[in-house]
């Protein structure tokens, strides 16, 4: 019932479709069958050349589609060409579940009632890359790291802790729970335009589990991802996973710099994490895509040297916002990602 309501919405409400289409690929097929590791973005990329033009291509209005946990696994997904948007169809194999014979007598076939859950549904991009970001402490803002607990000793005096060892902090909370993460300050976030300072890096290092509250915690280390050292920091653990973003483009414009790529590295390519130096509070959210600007090259044009027009380089999509600044998965890119580089509404 729940994806009969979604198909009929695709069929009856055209007018929510935005006035600028969405350009079809030369090679975009009639229909495709959903198989089990698809995701609503790369289906929309087999059709549309703009797979980000989200509203358009399922010919809904962007507040419409709250949830993307409609399309599962051997749904057929059909491109309508009088109206360049997708929806849900039928697979021909099975629609004749009443087949009318020469005598206009109906006989009815078994057909099997499937009740489909959330947890079936495909997803609105690959959570794979993502997933560990999306609980892990990524930035520590202005303040927050005051009253923040920290490692302060580790038994039989090591310097240096690993899984299974057992450390003291100083801080922790009995109602946040036993299960907490393990970060080290990493660097300063600097905004390169007005020299602000973001907020710094918080490098995850791993998890630990605390054996005893007191005013001196005992805690062990369940997972550690590098070596875990005296002053490190603590943060609540937490389950939270967020996939239901629905790809789309800003509602104003977003003008934002590459400011750090994880890792370190000063070059990033596709499925590579990526900072910008603009957060909530200019108006990013999750599930907004950017596009990825390279700056333009200096040429000699007659002795004089000359700015060449910034290159589009590829889409962007934002995962995970803090205030200050927001992360994001490069989701196409013909060149290297570089520090500096610009993101901007499409």
């Amino acid at each position: 019932m729940h994806k009969f309501i979604i198909s009929l919405i695709c069929c009856l409400l055209p007018v929510f479709a935005h006035a600028d289409t969405v350009a079809l690929r030369d090679d975009a097929p009639d229909r495709h069958v959903v198989v089990k590791g698809d995701t609503l973005w790369d289906i929309s990329a087999q059709f549309f050349k703009d797979p980000w033009k989200w509203p358009q291509i399922w010919g809904m209005n962007k507040d419409t589609i709250k949830d993307p946990h409609w399309i599962y696994p051997g749904d057929v997904i059909v491109l309508d060409r009088s109206s360049n948007t997708l929806r849900i169809g039928e697979d021909s194999s099975s629609a004749a579940a009443a087949t009318p014979n020469t005598d206009n007598v109906v006989r009815l076939s078994p057909k099997t009632n499937v009740q489909d859950s959330e947890h079936q549904a495909i997803a609105s991009i690959s959570g794979n890359v993502i997933a560990p970001f999306l609980s892990r402490p990524l930035v520590i803002e202005d303040g927050a790291l005051l009253g923040t607990p920290t490692l302060v000793g580790a038994y039989d005096g090591r310097v240096l802790l690993g899984n299974g060892d057992t450390a003291y902090a100083q801080g922790l909370q009995q109602h946040q729970g036993v299960n907490w993460q393990l970060f080290r300050l990493g660097k300063v976030l600097l905004d390169p335009d007005s020299k602000e300072i973001l907020g710094r890096e918080a490098i995850y290092l791993g998890d630990a589990k605390v054996e005893k509250f007191d005013d001196v915690s005992t805690v062990k280390i369940t997972k550690a991802t590098q070596e875990i050292n005296k002053g490190d920091h603590l943060a609540p653990a937490t389950d939270e996973i967020i996939d239901n973003y629905i790809p789309r483009a800003p509602d104003g414009e977003i003008s934002a710099r590459v400011i750090s790529i994880y890792g370190g590295v000063l070059q990033a390519g596709q499925n590579a994490i990526i900072t910008l130096n603009k957060g909530k509070r200019d108006g990013l959210a999750s599930g907004h895509v950017l596009a990825l600007y390279r700056k333009g090259d200096i040429a000699m044009v007659n002795g004089k040297p000359v700015s060449l027009p910034n290159v589009r380089n590829g889409l962007l999509f934002v995962f995970r916002t803090f205030d200050k600044v927001a992360y994001g998965l490069v989701l196409q890119t013909r060149l290297p990602v570089e520090l500096l580089d610009n993101a901007r509404t499409p």
